[in-house]
């Protein structure tokens, strides 16, 4: 079974935040400019949250809100999952679709160690049943 900390060794560990009293078009400036979905919402060496285009979608476009003027920390998600780097990517896979979520923080001794998407996880699955199909093809033809 491939866990989080395979998929960390292949995508690596680098993981961008933000923090909680950053402005919210900050925080879309540092997305658009990494292309990525997400932010890992840090205080100090804690995290405290997470920002999506999700939450930029329902909490502040469609509120009328401005970007510049709202802090992270009034639109981010607070309640965040999490997962260890043991965790397999079919669980990752279930808690996803469980919270209909998209981004898992990969937390490790208290620490932030990484962060994994759907995407990622997505992509680690198909990997795996592919490997599967060509050894079960190659046992088959006896090759």
């Amino acid at each position: 079974m491939t866990t989080v900390r395979d998929i960390m060794k292949d995508k690596g560990t680098q993981v961008w935040t933000i923090g909680p009293d950053d402005s919210v078009f900050d925080a879309l400036s540092i997305m658009a400019e990494k292309e990525i979905g997400a932010l890992v919402v840090v205080e100090g060496d804690r995290a405290v949250g997470i920002l999506s285009e999700r939450d930029y979608a329902r909490k502040v476009i469609l509120k009328g809100k401005s970007s510049r003027e709202t802090p992270v920390r009034k639109i981010m998600t607070s309640k965040v999952c999490y997962v260890a780097p043991e965790r397999t990517v079919d669980e990752c896979m279930a808690l996803m679709t469980d919270k209909t979520i998209r981004h898992l923080p990969v937390m490790e001794n208290d620490g932030l160690v990484g962060l994994v998407s759907i995407g990622d996880v997505v992509k680690s699955m198909i990997s795996e049943r592919e490997f599967i199909i060509e050894q079960l093809e190659a046992y088959i033809t006896g090759s």
